[in-house]
């Protein structure tokens, strides 16, 4: 997660489907690292690099990313970029791909609520289309695949309009409010975490 503080109202979203990659990544990857010590012995683990890479990122790619939506705005915790768009500066919530949040400059992407792939529309019940933020609809009262309930994408997106909603209707956001400045921190030690274990991988399977 990002390091900076989010105040009041914390809500966070994380996929399902990501977590359980997550876990598995962490099975295999411990799996190999323990059939290693029993076979090679202890001094065998240099060579298990490739498999702390295999866990490293089941962190990094699945655990790790998520939607986080606080009284400041929303937060797009990415493997490699920490995300966050003040209310203010939101403008639009699409799924096509991905939750993404637009901006009146840019759009943001979240990589923890990708969209449904062709299976995802096809199996909406009615309930997945009942009780979602106005905003969602478009005319005739359609809604897009990557809006649905039972979808990553639409889960997220409604988290996100729902506060946007309250904040509209309450007040909340002001004509002119100076804090409409997105900010986009990169995440070295992990791009550089991965460079290494990239690295070492190569030299094990090498070597």
């Amino acid at each position: 997660m990002s390091s900076a503080p989010h105040a009041g109202n914390v809500e966070i979203f994380k996929a399902r489907t990501n977590i359980w990659f997550a876990w598995l990544s962490w099975a295999v990857a411990a799996s190999g690292i323990v059939a290693t010590v029993v076979m090679a012995g202890p001094g065998a683990l240099a060579g298990t690099a490739p498999l702390v890479l295999v866990a490293y990122l089941g962190w990094q790619l699945f655990w790790m990313p998520a939607v986080v939506v606080h009284d400041g705005g929303i937060t797009l915790e990415n493997p490699f970029r920490s995300i966050t768009v003040p209310w203010p500066a939101l403008v639009h919530v699409d799924t096509r791909f991905a939750l993404t949040l637009i901006t009146a400059d840019k759009s943001y992407t979240s990589w923890a609520a990708p969209a449904p792939g062709i299976w995802g529309g096809r199996n909406a019940r009615p309930d997945d289309l009942q009780g979602l933020p106005a905003t969602t609809y478009g005319p005739g009262k359609s809604v897009r695949p990557g809006d649905l309930k039972s979808t990553d994408s639409g889960q997220a997106a409604r988290l996100v309009r729902a506060r946007w909603h309250e904040l509209v209707e309450g007040g909340g956001l002001a004509a002119d409010d100076a804090t409409t400045t997105v900010t986009v921190t990169i995440r070295w030690a992990a791009a550089g975490a991965v460079v290494l274990l990239l690295a070492a991988s190569y030299w094990a399977i090498a070597a």
